[in-house]
């Protein structure tokens, strides 16, 4: 259920916002575009199995990874540790995933997916990792170093906490 975004309609009669111009506005329209794409995917996930999208991309990851740790499921999900430890709690507590000790390192734990967990991801629509980093999977390096430098451009711009970058899409 792959969705291609169709770039927003250029077009010179498209008058400029509040202090926009007619470049500003029309990025504007296409971050509305990806974030309303992004948005309806985590809905679509959401609705067909009943769990974030954050949730479906772990029991993803785990089901490749058996046997994955926290620290390395969080590496993974490119998110913050305890975000992941937060994140694995939900889905025990669930009884999607079992989480045992580790034999040779008592404090850390090692993750499997349980036939509940198998089950949902049989019905959840990809990708798992949601459709943004799907998408960017496709780009070129020449395009995503291009998108890193202007993306880094408008976080100085924005003055954004780095915190943000840590947290799931589907969790915004």
């Amino acid at each position: 259920m792959r969705s291609r975004l169709k770039p927003a309609a250029s077009s010179t009669a498209v008058p400029a916002g509040p202090g926009l111009d007619e470049h500003a506005t029309q990025v504007l329209r296409q971050f509305r575009q990806v974030f309303n794409a992004v948005k309806s995917h985590f809905q679509q996930v959401e609705k067909t199995v009943g769990l974030g999208g954050s949730q479906v991309w772990a029991l993803s990851v785990v089901r490749e990874h058996p046997g994955i740790g926290i620290g390395a499921l969080a590496e993974a999900l490119a998110i913050r540790q305890s975000t992941a430890s937060n994140l694995v709690r939900g889905l025990i507590d669930r009884g999607l995933i079992d989480a045992a000790k580790d034999d040779a390192d008592r404090r850390a734990v090692r993750l499997r997916l349980l036939p509940a967990g198998a089950r949902i991801l049989k019905n959840a629509p990809g990708p798992f990792a949601g459709l943004l980093p799907d998408a960017l999977k496709s780009l070129d390096a020449t395009t995503l170093q291009r998108l890193q430098a202007d993306l880094g451009q408008l976080i100085v711009a924005l003055d954004a906490d780095e915190h943000g970058a840590s947290i799931p899409l589907s969790d915004m």
